[in-house]
């Protein structure tokens, strides 16, 4: 007869405080930004999201991610909407990425998880952009498209698709490529730590 395998609570007391942590970590690493090009600026807060999913699984990384996007409110200068872009890019990166590497724990499954997540990462930051993004800082700030053009201030980008495919998809690109190299080089570090034995 076989025995199922044991159910992992993750509201359990070692889950809590591990999740706690990261989230604590990734709050940290939100206010931590370095400009790239445009308005664009590069953050590592989903690299305690990617962690804890890897670790934990995709449910406890999708909650680290939501927590950490909800204290982004505290010092929010978007209303929020930037908060709500940002959880939803994360979600299509750290998603497929646990999910793909929790099916078969290897090197291999973490490398093809995070390039697909990179992928899913990409898209989502376009139509993020385009329907969540772009439309509340015309209405914030009382610009047109031509405006955000001009404050964007980068040469040969004078429509709002080649805005979206030449500047944002390629900066979601070197965000995800970033995270997941970062991830490939602290993960097995930290391994001890991430998977200290959970009763």
């Amino acid at each position: 007869m076989s025995v199922k395998p044991k159910k992992t609570n993750i509201f359990s007391t070692p889950y809590l405080t591990r999740m706690a942590i990261l989230v604590a970590v990734a709050s940290i690493l939100f206010m931590i930004e370095i400009p790239v090009v445009a308005f664009y600026k590069l953050d590592l807060s989903n690299l305690p999201v990617l962690l804890g999913a890897f670790s934990m699984g995709t449910v406890p990384g999708l909650i680290i991610l939501a927590l950490k996007s909800v204290i982004g409110l505290l010092h929010s200068s978007s209303a929020g909407v930037g908060e709500l872009a940002d959880f939803l890019m994360g979600a299509a990166f750290v998603i497929p990425a646990a999910v793909i590497y929790h099916r078969n724990k290897t090197r291999k499954t973490a490398l093809i998880g995070m390039a697909v997540g990179t992928v899913c990462m990409v898209i989502a930051g376009v139509l993020a952009n385009k329907y969540i993004m772009l439309p509340f800082y015309m209405g914030a700030y009382h610009m047109d498209m031509d405006g955000i053009l001009k404050f964007a201030n980068v040469g040969g980008v004078d429509s709002e698709w080649k805005l979206l495919l030449l500047i944002t998809g390629p900066f979601n690109l070197l965000k995800g490529v970033v995270l997941s190299i970062v991830t490939g080089l602290i993960y097995k570090p930290l391994s001890p730590l991430l998977h200290a034995k959970i009763k």
